[in-house]
């Protein structure tokens, strides 16, 4: 059984009276520039056992009478066709991903700001399709010394030529499809506009990591740095809030390096800033919601370990610089740790060594290691996943889920029709034959009734996966890592 270290339930009341606060310290309307993942957060369910991947989409639920949501993409992020590398879909398309979900959740959105908007074609075909489909599109424009030049960007010339996204409700959330969108940009320009209008408006952030009272070199914290080793991100001690209170707390460089310019422009929208430092900034409640340390540091360190390896796999695929491995391979020593930390790396290298072919293996809840190897039927990821659930369901490791009547037409229609090089079923493959087995054979319809039980576990192969198998490892719920080997010299693998 996975131990828990965070109350959720907790979190969500405590971070929900938290906003309302803030809300209230304003008078009129709050805009909340909301960081990281409001959806899907696996990197917080992670290093936080017991938070919940959609704890934060939960807890906006709860207060949906009293918010709305603005989303914000950067003109360039649509012009260079920008992808969220975790899901893998381009920065455009991802919008209209959260505006559906968004919807789902019988949240309200508002519209969309296309930000630094320069007349791009690009922009203004993704601005059309939108408007089409009934979303209100926003553009926002570059300001010259931004964020430097105080005095320009508070006046007419600055936010005040950007597009006023109307609102009706008290909180305003504004999100993005990923770093860089320019939320704080939004949240500003709508706060002045507003006070041009005669409502006063304030603004807050939230953003989950780094946790702001946890110590600077928490595992939690140092997990956050791993996690964003593409942003230059750096832990610190926010001086402000030092040097106002006498009271150590932690942010992230970027915050703390534009707060005097940020002060300045609250100075000349508010008249006086509300705020003495970034953490002032923050309403974040997690690390009030940490119950066991100990859970939350050892899953923290695993954490950085995977990132390591992610950041390995990511340069031998050329989608980062040596510079980010660099950076993950640091955090990792930093915190004492090694990739002999990560079990299933070590149990899928000597898997590996033993047969002379990539292997796999998938670490149970329990703590049982099981393995997978090449075979002439199936890939390694299919084997191992075949005997992990072979084990959940305490079925005789010899004893074959799946007859090879079965298999053997799917491997004719891979080589044959689909044109493919490798006859071996990769784990899609293996489990929608599992499926059809499953309608006579009592033991493959057992096996599939375990895999709810691998959402949360850890695999890792001995070479780098193919997106099908690295898609449905995802997809199962289990934190995958490779060796930053390929598995063939071919340049093009399809």
């Amino acid at each position: 059984m996975k131990k828990i270290g965070f109350d959720n339930q907790k979190y969500i009341e405590m971070q929900s009276r938290r906003i309302l606060e803030r809300i209230d310290r304003f008078g009129d309307k709050l805009y909340l520039e909301f960081g990281g993942k409001l959806f899907d957060d696996y990197h917080a369910s992670r290093v936080l056992p017991g938070f919940l991947p959609d704890t934060k989409i939960n807890m906006l639920v709860a207060l949906r009478d009293s918010a709305e949501i603005i989303i914000a993409i950067h003109a360039g992020d649509i012009e260079r066709n920008k992808i969220r590398n975790d899901l893998d879909i381009a920065y455009d398309r991802e919008v209209l991903r959260l505006i559906d979900a968004f919807r789902k959740k019988g949240l309200l959105v508002s519209g969309v700001v296309v930000t630094r908007y320069r007349g791009q074609p690009s922009v203004d075909a993704f601005a059309e399709r939108l408007e089409q489909l009934g979303i209100r599109v926003y553009r926002h424009y570059p300001i010259e010394g931004y964020p430097q030049n105080p005095q320009l960007i508070v006046s007419d010339a600055g936010f005040g030529k950007n597009e006023f996204v109307e609102t009706t409700r008290p909180l305003v959330v504004v999100t993005a499809p990923g770093p860089g969108s320019g939320k704080l940009a939004v949240c500003l320009s709508q706060v002045y506009q507003e006070f041009r209008r005669g409502v006063r408006a304030g603004y807050a952030k939230f953003e989950t990591f780094p946790i702001w009272n946890l110590p600077l070199r928490h595992p939690v914290n140092l997990a956050y740095e791993a996690a964003t080793t593409d942003l230059d991100d750096v832990n610190m001690i926010d001086p402000f809030h030092l040097e106002a209170y006498g009271v150590t707390t932690v942010n992230y460089n970027r915050d703390v390096e534009a707060f005097p310019v940020l002060n300045s422009m609250f100075d000349g929208i508010y008249g006086e800033s509300p705020y003495k430092s970034p953490t002032d900034m923050g309403v974040n409640m997690v690390g009030f919601c940490i119950t066991d340390d100990a859970v939350v540091q050892e899953a923290a360190n695993q954490e950085i370990v995977r990132r390591y390896f992610q950041a390995a796999c990511a340069y031998k695929r050329g989608q980062i610089h040596k510079d980010q491995v660099y950076k993950a391979e640091m955090i990792m020593n930093r915190s004492g740790l090694s990739i002999e930390d990560r079990k299933v790396a070590v149990a899928a290298r000597n898997r590996a060594k033993e047969t002379g072919a990539p292997a796999f293996a998938i670490e149970l809840a329990d703590g049982r290691i099981v393995t997978g190897r090449t075979g002439s039927m199936v890939g390694a990821a299919a084997g191992a996943l075949a005997n992990a659930l072979k084990t959940l369901a305490d079925i005789p490791e010899e004893i074959d889920l799946i007859a090879p009547i079965v298999l053997q037409p799917i491997r004719d229609l891979k080589t044959k029709h689909f044109g493919s090089e490798n006859p071996r079923l990769h784990s899609d493959e293996f489990l929608y034959a599992l499926s059809i087995s499953g309608a006579t054979n009592p033991m493959a319809a057992q096996a599939l009734k375990q895999l709810p039980k691998l959402r949360g576990c850890e695999a890792h192969s001995s070479v780098i996966l193919s997106h099908v198998d690295t898609d449905t490892y995802r997809h199962l719920g289990l934190n995958c890592t490779c060796e930053p080997e390929r598995e063939t010299n071919r340049l093009f693998i399809n």
